[in-house]
């Protein structure tokens, strides 16, 4: 009976060499301690949480149950099976491992020991899995590199459906008409690059400006509206004085002087981050990492570049918030990193890079109050990319579980995924596919052994 071949970057990937061995066991053990003292996690559904926790009204179990609840699935069904098929670490299977052990852990010290224990396990056990799971009969990490291609392209269109979702039909369809042209222009003209490159630039470029403009407006028309308006004596009808302060204005200051007082760890820890995107063993996204993979740094910076923007309203907001903030920060320090000649460069680039954004924490707050557009645009990115990759990753998972299984491949894969949207997502459906993926790869190979499947031919 054939076997479905092994190749490609996770065949290859997964082998760290000494330095780079010794850069994930000491950057997890330094996220997993930044953890422990609530200033920063990585997962952003847990950080509004972490108020509560750092003003001691609730307690350090119940916000590591949050955290692990909130983490699990996407540890365990997207961080490691991206991992595996693509030979690159992602953020899901290194940072968000490591905000649970640091919540979880009564004393520092601990914090520190399970970070570098989890950081271990990452470098020496995957290499392990991956090679087993290579030797199998239907070799289903092989079959998830067919992923990449859907995740490439239609990641891509992104900033249409934000322009759609925000502005309308017509400025939705001039947009991905413009994204087409230019897909099939670079995949003539310039073919080793990645086709979607200069349309994502072209479509968050459009969306940004279309926004200023808004909120430009915006503000010209409240002028002519303020101008015309009578001047109330001696200002006795505004609202809480001229002594009033705002409790969400003070909330927000004293999260940003907290972080402040943090700043040499922060600093450290976007050394480490900015280190660990420049030795090439990590991408920030699910399409970074098949970039990576392949070597198009350029494309994955790009790519990564623009998806920051997604994500910089809400990771700073509920930072002020909550005064945590992002293990990754901002996430430029990912595309910085990739770019960079030296791990040396890196690591100064990247600790510059995060003591400007704490600096600079409170005023990129206010700037985001004063442009609404701009912060409704980001939030439009930030859903736009999430659609995006949930159809290209449920239609990968298909395509790899055509190539590892067939028919009944597809009915094991996709069933799975049908019964965890019945049940009500006990896997989230960001990680449900590839989940699927590993859970029909396991029960093809169980049926191999029982005489009862014959593997696919390549």
């Amino acid at each position: 009976m054939s076997t479905l071949l092994a190749g490609g970057p996770a065949a290859a990937g997964l082998a760290f060499s000494l330095p780079q061995q010794l850069t994930v066991v000491g950057l997890c053990a330094l996220a997993a301690f930044v953890s422990h003292l609530a200033l920063a996690v990585f997962n952003d559904g847990v950080r509004p949480f972490m108020l509560d926790f750092v003003q001691g009204r609730t307690t350090r179990g119940a916000t590591t149950a949050v955290s692990f609840g909130l983490s699990a699935g996407f540890i365990f069904g997207l961080g490691a099976p991206m991992a595996l098929s693509s030979g690159v670490l992602n953020p899901w299977l290194v940072f968000l491992p490591t905000d649970i052990l640091g919540i979880l852990a009564p004393r520092k010290w601990l914090a520190s020991l399970l970070g570098g224990a989890w950081g271990a396990v990452v470098v020496f056990g995957l290499k392990g899995a991956n090679e087993a799971a290579h030797e199998l009969p239907v070799d289903f990490l092989t079959a998830m590199q067919e992923m990449s291609t859907p995740i490439l392209f239609l990641f891509a269109l992104f900033p249409v459906l934000a322009i759609t979702r925000q502005f309308g039909r017509l400025r939705g369809a001039l947009a991905g008409v413009l994204e087409l042209a230019l897909v099939v222009l670079t995949m003539k003209l310039w073919p080793k690059v990645f086709a979607g490159a200069l349309a994502m630039a072209a479509g968050v470029l459009l969306l940004i400006g279309f926004a200023v403009v808004r909120d430009l407006r915006a503000r010209r028309a409240d002028g002519r509206e303020t101008a015309r308006e009578p001047v109330r004596a001696g200002g006795a009808e505004k609202e809480g004085g001229a002594g009033a302060v705002d409790p969400v204005a003070s909330l927000f200051g004293a999260s940003a002087a907290r972080l402040r007082r943090f700043l040499p760890l922060f600093m450290a820890l976007g050394a480490g981050v900015c280190v660990l995107a420049q030795l090439h063993i990590f991408g920030g996204g699910e399409a970074t990492s098949f970039l990576i993979a392949k070597g198009q740094y350029a494309e994955a910076a790009q790519v990564d570049f623009y998806r920051a923007f997604g994500f910089l309203p809400l990771i700073a907001t509920t930072a002020l918030a909550s005064g945590a903030y992002g293990i990754a920060g901002f996430t430029f320090v990912y595309p910085i990193g990739y770019l960079l000649p030296s791990p040396w460069l890196a690591a100064v680039c990247g600790a510059l890079v995060f003591a400007v954004e704490v600096l600079a924490l409170s005023a990129i707050g206010k700037v985001l109050g004063r442009l609404p557009s701009v912060r409704d645009s980001s939030e439009r990115l930030r859903g736009a990319i999430g659609e995006t990759l949930q159809l290209a990753i449920v239609f990968g998972s298909l395509m790899a579980a055509n190539v590892m299984g067939g028919g009944p491949g597809i009915l094991i894969v996709g069933g799975l995924y049908l019964l965890n949207e019945a049940m009500g997502r006990v896997v989230v459906r960001m990680a449900a596919g590839p989940a699927a993926v590993v859970v029909g790869g396991v029960v093809l190979n169980v049926l191999y052994w029982l005489d009862l499947f014959t593997p696919v031919t390549t």
